[in-house]
């Protein structure tokens, strides 16, 4: 990539400047130490609920092509989530991307639009996928709910296990080359752990039976309230860019 269009990337993103130090690569390269998904505990701990309750589920969808999984998404009854939302949010982009962006929830606009990532955060992203050289209509976007939690409250611990194999039913149809998940709430609940987000960043951590790899960074939403983290989530994207480049 040369000097001019990384300025642009940058300036997509809302990073004006950066400085390339000599040993970037090999720092990045030798950071790249794959770290597993932890097993979930012996305790009675929330996570540990949902993780049994999603065993319990993950075979619902097995067989479901795109089609009859939207249906199945749109008719979703399996929390009280069905009795508030205005219509799911089942996801968006191309069926056949390497890219596979995964959220929390959806907020209020997503809720109205049935749509995930729109409005400023929406647009954020568009951004931060221009600055790695993707647009929005290459990679597939989603979220762990598909229904909007009253007033954006954090997903509770069953309504993520009822509809976490509606999300493992989209990656197995979608195969993608490398999940980037975006947020706090996003990474606890696909890698079944309470570690924070720092603690999780600048790993690759592996999803699920057909171990996808997996990159976790920062909200599009947390990145417009607190724009000094923005360098942060480049370092994230070149990061996950570099994976996918190994895949």
């Amino acid at each position: 990539m040369n000097s001019q269009l990384r300025r642009e990337y940058l300036d997509a993103l809302g990073l004006k400047t950066w400085t390339l130090r000599s040993s970037h690569g090999a720092a990045e390269a030798s950071s790249l130490a794959v770290a597993s998904v932890p097993a979930a505990s012996a305790g009675a701990s929330p996570l540990r609920s949902m993780s049994l309750a999603r065993e319990e589920s993950a075979a619902r969808e097995a067989g479901a092509d795109w089609n009859e999984l939207r249906a199945r998404v749109a008719a979703c009854t399996r929390c009280s989530l069905s009795t508030t939302r205005t219509q799911t949010v089942f996801g968006v982009g191309n069926p056949q991307a390497d890219w596979l962006i995964v959220g929390e929830a959806p907020g209020a606009e997503e809720d109205r639009r049935g749509e995930p990532f729109v409005g400023r955060a929406g647009q954020l992203l568009n951004s931060m996928l221009h600055a790695i050289g993707l647009e929005r209509e290459q990679v597939y976007i989603a979220n762990v709910l598909k229904c909007r939690p009253p007033g954006n409250r954090d997903p509770a611990p069953t309504e993520a296990a009822e509809c976490l194999p509606y999300l493992e039913r989209q990656i197995a149809l979608l195969k993608p080359k490398i999940m980037l998940a975006v947020g706090r709430i996003a990474a606890q609940n696909l890698l079944r752990t309470e570690k924070t987000l720092g603690a999780l960043r600048q790993q690759v951590h592996r999803f699920g039976l057909s171990q996808v790899p997996l990159v976790v960074t920062y909200h599009p939403a947390y990145l417009l309230r607190t724009p000094t983290e923005k360098r942060k989530a480049w370092e994230d994207l070149k990061f996950a860019r570099d994976v996918i480049s190994r895949v």
